[in-house]
């Protein structure tokens, strides 16, 4: 059964994601968005929580949209890791649908405990059943999480909530929590199918 997702606010649209990411951020906690955009999720943290948040972004566009917009913000490539960061220097380190397009993903993965006591990681969920109805008629899958078409993707490593829960066990991560969602909507009963978007909230087993 299908819930709706509450927005932590109730006069600013909020991304559905992002309103779920707020609920599981501390007042006050110092957060590492990572990929972070434009800064849209720190600045909504900050309103929010209070937090102390910093960004890292790739993108010249967004790190300037990012800057102009107030947000504490490095330009680097995730892909080199996060060496310039101290071991559990922030309460939560976050990758939100980032984690597809990285080459690295063991690494930064385990580079976001080691910085973190927390990670948040958010992905779109390959084996929604609209990405396998795409793909049995023999097209890769595009959508609202997976909008690029197979010539263009920055995707590069593409995963099911079922293959990112074998990852954490392999890994000795430990799942604190996770949420599955298709349109806003929480998804509970066979999530690996019916959910395009997953959400873990993770720390070191």
């Amino acid at each position: 059964m299908s819930q709706p997702i509450q927005s932590s606010t109730d006069h600013t649209a909020i991304r559905p994601d992002f309103a779920l990411i707020s609920q599981w951020i501390k007042p006050h906690a110092k957060v590492l968005d990572l990929g972070c955009g434009d800064g849209e999720l720190l600045t909504h943290l900050h309103h929010q929580h209070d937090i102390r948040g910093y960004g890292v972004e790739k993108d010249d566009s967004n790190w300037l949209t990012a800057m102009e917009n107030g947000v504490d913000v490095l330009q680097m490539d995730l892909e080199s890791g996060l060496s310039g960061f101290e071991d559990q220097s922030f309460d939560t380190v976050i990758l939100s649908q980032t984690l597809q397009a990285m080459h690295n993903t063991e690494g930064i993965v385990q580079e976001m405990l080691r910085v973190g006591h927390e990670a948040i990681v958010t992905f779109p969920n390959f084996g929604y059943w609209r990405n396998r109805f795409q793909i049995v008629f023999g097209n890769m899958p595009v959508s609202k999480t997976l909008p690029y078409q197979w010539y263009d993707t920055p995707n590069v490593h593409l995963c099911t909530i079922d293959d990112f829960d074998a990852f954490c066990t392999k890994h000795h991560i430990a799942i604190i929590e996770r949420k599955v969602i298709t349109d806003g909507q929480d998804i509970q009963f066979l999530p690996n199918f019916l959910g395009n978007l997953a959400m873990y909230r993770l720390k070191s087993a």
